[in-house]
């Protein structure tokens, strides 16, 4: 079998994905995601022909996202239509699988070089646009489990089960961001953020005709204990609120894997390759507690411990999603999330998946470091893994 590597990887800015404020809310979704492919081929010197496979992540699948959105960004940047393509839906954890599949594609030698993203203009297309504004609903009578579509409510039921405060999920939210503001004040998200010009939107949502460059993610504010402690629960009687849940937002991530031999062959140096992937099932009445259960079987499988790993990135949906996992393995939060998370940078949710293994791989460029572990949770009670291993 083929080794597959990563050769690239980029990401656009994250932008508050509120119509007229958000940095890339006037950005179609195709030119978002565009920004980073048309990156990737600048950094890698590859010619767009070249790329055999795109495939992507995509949670909101209507409207601007509809229609296989990933391989119509592709032709929408008008550099030719032989590369093939294809959406993922597995949630949050969409550009993640899109990543792990993209790998085995490679190392089954189905093809040499491939493209893994993930897009979300959560601003454009709202969440739930593709569930609950067309015929019918995902949940059929006499579905077989307490499951609630409501996400507030199932990362309130992690808190009540492993007995999070709401202390504790304070604390987290100020540290996501006081992390994120240390991260982008030394420069660590430079090599991996694509500037993107975006139109400047008026009062009304309309394009004024004016651009501006985004360079910098939005979701980052001043944040204190104090603050949170005077926020509203977004459940009754919970623990979470806007502080210290991932934010709605717009972004896009991409990374370039190819063959080792054809990396050498182009004289392109290999970054990264997988030690091993899982996507598993989780308990449909917590939803969102997958990291849990996606990290069992990933250290299992790979006859790895928590030692053997240098950094971890885990996303931020909600802080008990987070709390919940450290609690479980004991882990040293100095390991984890050390450039801040989702409740800082904010959650494009069907592109977060790329944006963590690119930041993991320049992280752990950064610190000379060898494996990272990326987790997430997922709707539809899924989690997700992947150890990478810096070449």
């Amino acid at each position: 079998m083929a080794e597959a590597v990563i050769v690239e990887a980029c990401r656009t800015p994250i932008g508050r994905g509120k119509a007229i404020v958000g940095d890339l809310s006037g950005m179609h979704v195709t030119a978002l995601l565009g920004a980073t492919l048309r990156e990737l081929i600048r950094r890698s010197g590859i010619n767009y022909a070249d790329v055999d496979m795109i495939a992507g992540g995509c949670v909101t699948q209507a409207g601007e996202q509809s229609n296989n959105i990933i391989r119509q960004s592709w032709l929408s940047m008008g550099e030719g239509f032989t590369t093939g393509g294809f959406t993922i839906d597995a949630q949050c954890g969409s550009a993640q699988v899109a990543n792990n599949t993209i790998a085995h594609a490679i190392a089954c030698g189905s093809l040499d070089i491939g493209i893994a993203c993930g897009v979300e203009s959560m601003s454009r297309v709202p969440l739930g646009s593709n569930a609950y504004n067309g015929p019918g609903y995902f949940i059929p009578e006499g579905y077989p489990y307490d499951f609630s579509h409501n996400q507030f409510v199932n990362a309130e039921r992690i808190a009540e089960m492993r007995g999070i405060t709401r202390a504790q999920a304070d604390a987290l939210g100020v540290e996501s961001q006081r992390r994120a503001a240390q991260a982008w004040a030394e420069g660590r998200f430079d090599r991996e953020v694509v500037p993107v010009t975006a139109p400047i939107l008026g009062e009304d949502g309309k394009p004024t005709g004016q651009t501006k460059v985004v360079s910098r993610d939005q979701g980052l504010r001043p944040t204190t204990l104090e603050g949170l402690a005077g926020l509203k629960t977004m459940v009754e009687g919970g623990i979470h609120t806007a502080g210290t849940s991932s934010q709605v937002s717009d972004g896009a991530a991409a990374v370039l894997w190819m063959s080792a031999e054809e990396a050498k062959r182009r004289g392109l140096k290999p970054r990264a390759r997988i030690i091993s992937d899982v996507v598993v099932g989780a308990d449909p009445y917590y939803v969102l507690d997958g990291p849990v259960d996606a990290t069992a079987k990933i250290l299992k499988r790979s006859g790895m411990t928590m030692a053997d790993i240098d950094l971890i990135e885990i996303n931020e949906a909600f802080a008990a999603v987070v709390l919940s996992w450290a609690q479980m393995y004991n882990a040293d939060m100095n390991k984890v999330n050390v450039n801040g998370g989702a409740l800082a940078l904010g959650h494009p949710v069907g592109s977060t998946g790329a944006r963590l293994i690119t930041t993991a791989l320049h992280e752990l460029e950064r610190q000379n470091k060898q494996t990272a572990l990326i987790t997430m949770c997922c709707g539809a009670s899924v989690g997700t893994a992947t150890i990478i291993e810096r070449l």
